[in-house]
């Protein structure tokens, strides 16, 4: 299973601030395909400072 604990930011891959993470299922299985990092408010302003 794969996690991605990564944003894609201002042009580079920055890891997330935090490790919230949610199960991302496979709809043809059901089965889990792997987990994401949730975004934080932090993760947030970040992405729109630098989309400024």
């Amino acid at each position: 299973m794969k996690y991605l604990d990564h944003f894609y930011v201002d042009g580079r891959f920055v890891p997330a601030r935090d490790r919230p993470q949610r199960v991302v299922i496979n709809p043809a299985t059901e089965e889990p395909a792997g987990s994401i990092a949730m975004g934080t408010t932090e993760d947030v302003n970040a992405a729109v400072a630098a989309a400024r």
